[in-house]
């Protein structure tokens, strides 16, 4: 079997809807199918059986669907949906309290993974509140669980668990993968790790390290096997972003005149005094526009913690700048942001810094282009066409372009872009920042910059192109938020906070998980608050002398401007949104923030969230209203509350939850295996080491093909090369 063949080379039954859940899984190969990782790992044996599960477990189970009811409870008389769960060992009650209409997606015979924890004891062991799938698999697998020792060989006790799609379950991949290393098809894979860095880090061979994946004997050899990958894709990874530093070392950046006498008077004119680490960040990005080659730097700062103002004064550096050889004109500036509301934020907030300085600044998003200052009225902006536009920035003529990710449609040109800023980096991934920073001949200056806390082992490895710049202190008379967390029948106290502060004329945020209310036949799978129904309810119920607006994605960007002009002139009390809010946003007046499923957000989300009422002097309070509250809910959010800074919390969630919580593996190209493995710290800095110490002696890579082919892959998916 060759690694190379299509599946369907060697899995002939596959059917259509098998073969499109296959390609969103990105498995179109044999070499890809070895390369699709088990998500975890399950015990084998009784305990994870229908038959035999312990009392409070959490398992996961695939059977077949058996009697589905509807009843009340004796006690309560509450109805109550139930089915049993029939596997080879036998079976198990399935109930849902208060959600009858599950009763009604279900049908006798139907095949299903459930997974849930273990209620009850003896002969009335029951799963409360499983999630459920219905998962096509044929008849004769359907009673054959992960867990069954009808499935079960002397090869080991632990199955794992596979990513899965609509249409290919986790037991497919567990025969097929049975079936390709049986075929020995792994054997032919070339190892792209050299044998010294094998032996080094006690790494097993490519090989070795499949099998322990996919068939492990012990917990152990699983271990094993995550380690080298996680440690192989790491390293090519910093290849990838080695060359790439090296290759930015040796190309010509346009030079930035550096007056310091008249960047400490703009910084002056700052209507709050700079900080320490505001100072020290300017001060190191003032040194590398010095340099010869183009800066590669990241800024990374707390919410609240004046990044805007960073990047504006050095912005007035470029922008006051003269391209090279001649007399007039300017070097330009373009500033990407993640949407449009945050454009125009910034837009407005740059148009009061450079008031005083005659340096014009442009806005364009998909909506519109505007220009400061307009010809008739200097101090207000005027509305150009897209046309107009683009032959102003084409022309030299706006130093300053600020812009969504209209601002990199190869339709806008500069002529003389020298400084390239990336907000909320980690919202657009690499291949945002890398064509805003190759638009033009020249390659610019590029400053990414972040308010999500950022682990160190993440920074290094996702950022590891880039030098690092902390913001890590707040400006003076910023009191900390009081943070709380209120438990169902607590949230009157949240409510009569937010009464307060609106009868002291401030204003309040409140926060849903959802827009609009879920499909009923669907509900089961995600009961949260919608922005919709909350807003109407809180109108209602709540507040009724309040004015209440609503800001989520599916707004047309006309009714999101509305929304928000609304809420910044003060005309809205309270703003129900989504996390659309998360970035950025600030209206110095919203004083209360409310998270309604607040356990649904990750730390660093929450923290992003509660960011949105840091913008004054005055206090403000941040209440998380979570939907359950469990052990894990409880720990995670006394973090939330007790933790000293958003780094902290960062670090946090990384333990606890892992980086692709913390920013999402899939915009970077990282899998998961990778992102988890940035918990180990020492394994990050061993492949940056051998990275840097392999592309010194040999930047191309040429004496380690297969090694350099691992590379170009990650560069490709993480849009370097």
């Amino acid at each position: 079997m060759n690694p190379e063949d299509a599946l369907d080379k060697h899995f002939p039954r596959l059917r259509a809807e098998q073969k499109r859940a296959l390609a969103r899984l990105g498995v179109r190969t044999v070499r890809d199918l070895l390369y699709h990782f088990p998500a975890r790992y399950e015990a084998a044996g009784p305990s994870g059986t229908a038959a035999g599960v312990a009392p409070g477990a959490d398992v996961t189970l695939y059977g077949t669907i058996r009697k589905p009811d509807v009843r009340k409870a004796w006690k309560s008389r509450r109805p109550v949906a139930e089915a049993w769960l029939e596997d080879a060992s036998g079976r198990i009650k399935l109930m849902w309290f208060s959600q009858p209409y599950i009763a009604k997606t279900l049908a006798d015979g139907m095949v299903v993974k459930v997974a849930g924890r273990v209620g009850g004891a003896g002969a009335k062991t029951y799963l409360a509140n499983p999630d459920i799938e219905r998962t096509p698999v044929a008849p004769e697998e359907a009673h054959d669980t992960l867990f069954a020792k009808s499935g079960a060989d002397a090869e080991g006790s632990f199955y794992p668990v596979y990513p899965e799609s609509e249409g290919i379950s986790s037991l497919w991949f567990l025969h097929a993968l049975k079936k390709v290393l049986e075929a020995r098809a792994h054997e032919t894979l070339e190892d792209p790790l050299p044998p010294g860095i094998l032996a080094r880090y006690h790494l097993p061979a490519l090989g070795a390290a499949l099998v322990w994946m996919h068939r492990p004997r012990r917990a152990a050899d699983a271990a094993a096997a995550k380690k080298r990958f996680a440690f192989e894709e790491i390293f090519a990874l910093q290849l990838a972003l080695q060359r790439r530093r090296r290759a930015a070392a040796t190309a010509a950046a346009l030079p930035v005149a550096v007056d310091r006498a008249a960047l400490e008077s703009f910084v002056a004119s700052f209507p709050f005094p700079a900080t320490r680490a505001q100072r020290s960040a300017i001060a190191a990005i003032v040194a590398d526009f010095e340099k010869a080659h183009p800066m590669l730097r990241l800024l990374e700062g707390d919410v609240g913690s004046g990044k805007t103002a960073v990047a504006a004064a050095t912005a007035y550096l470029v922008a006051t700048s003269k391209p090279p050889g001649r007399v007039a004109g300017a070097l330009q500036v373009a500033y990407l942001c993640p949407t449009e509301v945050l454009a125009k934020q910034h837009f407005s907030t740059f148009v009061s810094y450079f008031r005083a300085h005659p340096i014009p600044i442009g806005l364009i998003t998909g909506s519109e282009c505007r220009k400061f200052p307009a010809r008739v009225r200097y101090e207000e902006s005027a509305k150009l066409s897209k046309a107009a536009f683009r032959k102003m920035v084409a022309n030299g003529e706006i130093p300053i372009v600020i812009g969504t990710h209209a601002l990199i449609e190869k339709s806008l040109s500069f002529k003389h872009l020298a400084y390239a800023i990336v907000d909320e980096q980690h919202r657009f991934g690499t291949v945002h920042r890398q064509k805003l920073a190759t638009k033009d001949a020249t390659v610019p200056h590029l400053l990414s910059m972040t308010a999500t806390p950022i682990p160190r082992t993440l920074a290094l490895t996702i950022y590891g192109d880039l030098d690092l710049s902390l913001l890590d202190e707040m400006p003076e008379g910023r009191k900390p938020v009081i943070t709380e967390i209120v438990g169902p029948r607590e949230r009157e106290k949240a409510y009569r906070r937010v009464r307060a502060e609106l009868a002291a004329g401030r204003q309040a945020y409140v926060i849903c998980p959802r827009i609009d209310e879920p499909d009923p036949m669907k509900q089961f799978a995600l009961q949260a608050k919608s922005v919709t129904a909350e807003a109407a309810r809180l109108k209602k119920r709540v507040f009724p002398d309040a004015v209440i607006g609503i800001l989520h994605s599916k707004m047309t960007p006309a009714e999101k401007e509305k929304a928000m002009r609304a809420f910044e002139k003060g005309e809205t009390d309270i703003l129900v949104a989504t996390s659309v809010v998360e970035v950025g946003v600030n209206v110095p007046n919203a004083t209360a923030i409310l998270i309604e499923g607040a356990e649904r957000f990750g730390l660093a989300q929450l923290h992003q969230l509660r960011g949105r009422v840091i913008r004054s002097e005055r206090q403000a309070y941040c209440f998380a209203l979570p939907e359950s509250f469990g052990p894990a809910t409880r720990e995670r959010l006394k973090a939330f509350t007790s933790a000293k800074n958003g780094f902290e919390l960062a670090e946090y969630d990384l333990a606890l939850r892992g980086a692709g919580e913390l920013t999402g593996g899939k915009q970077w190209g990282v899998s998961d295996i990778a992102m988890e493995a940035l918990k180990n710290i020492k394994l990050v800095e061993a492949a940056r080491a051998e990275a840097a110490r392999l592309v010194a002696e040999d930047p191309d890579i040429t004496k380690h093909p297969a090694l350099a082919r691992r590379a170009r892959g990650a560069g490709e998916q993480m849009h370097l090369e």
